[in-house]
């Protein structure tokens, strides 16, 4: 048992077979007993890059939909890290120092609240799991243990 804070790029493996679907699906299977946090941003993104993908022919519709109503259900089983105005301030400071798009900022940001959270109770590192280079390379640089599905074909 860990746990683990997936972005958006590593959660929608969940939901369409690519490279580290596997890894992601073994991570999130309930007999697994990890502890799953995500964004409530990651909502939005993640219904957003399923219907891209329909639109643009990668993904037929209806798997599409299938992939979402799968994808609602499973938000309950999610701990999720509200957006508010001191986790956008965080994520601003985040976006300058590490030149990051803005919703990888806010999910950095997610990620670096729980942490703070878990240092304060002395607990172990969460996982920072994101399949984008860059957004990983900020994680470690703002020293959270990063883990990349891509590297789980």
């Amino acid at each position: 048992m860990a746990e683990f804070f997936l972005d958006s790029s590593a959660l929608v493996k969940r939901y369409v077979a690519e490279v580290g679907t596997a890894w992601i699906t073994g991570l999130c299977a309930p007999a697994a007993s990890h502890t799953l946090y995500i964004v409530r941003i990651s909502a939005a993104e993640i219904v957003a890059a399923l219907f891209r993908r329909a639109k643009q022919g990668e993904l037929i519709q209806s798997d599409a939909q299938t992939a979402i109503n799968q994808f609602k259900v499973d938000l309950g089983h999610y701990q999720i890290i509200e957006v508010n105005e001191a986790l956008i301030n965080r994520a601003m400071a985040l976006a300058e120092k590490h030149t990051l798009r803005g919703y990888d900022a806010v999910q950095l940001a997610a990620c670096l609240e729980v942490q703070a959270v878990r240092d304060a109770l002395a607990l172990p590192f969460i996982t920072f799991v994101c399949a984008d280079n860059q957004l990983n390379a900020a994680a470690k640089a703002e020293s959270l243990v990063t883990e990349n599905p891509n590297d789980h074909p």
